[in-house]
């Protein structure tokens, strides 16, 4: 699946045309690669979304639908990865 439809699917962000805007801008790194919107994703891949100001934030890809997925569903196709440790 394209790295700009699972964006889309997975819900991460909201509309394609969007998830398109941000792969061109240079803001999506898939294992730790700038990505283009076209690059094809498989399970395993890490995802490196910059959305402005903010450190950028990490998800492992854990599942690549076949088309859409219901809206309850979406948030099992990633899991969230903490860049941060933390202290107790």
């Amino acid at each position: 699946m394209r790295l700009d439809k699972f964006l889309q699917v997975s819900r991460l962000i909201k509309r394609r045309t969007v998830a398109n805007s941000i792969c061109s801008r240079g803001r999506v790194k898939v294992n730790g690669h700038t990505a283009k919107a076209g690059k094809e994703l498989s399970v395993g891949d890490t995802l490196s979304i910059n959305f402005g100001d903010e450190e950028a934030t990490v998800y492992e890809v854990l599942e690549v639908p076949a088309g859409n997925v219901p809206r309850g569903r979406a948030s099992t196709l990633y899991r969230r990865i903490d860049n941060s440790e933390d202290s107790a």
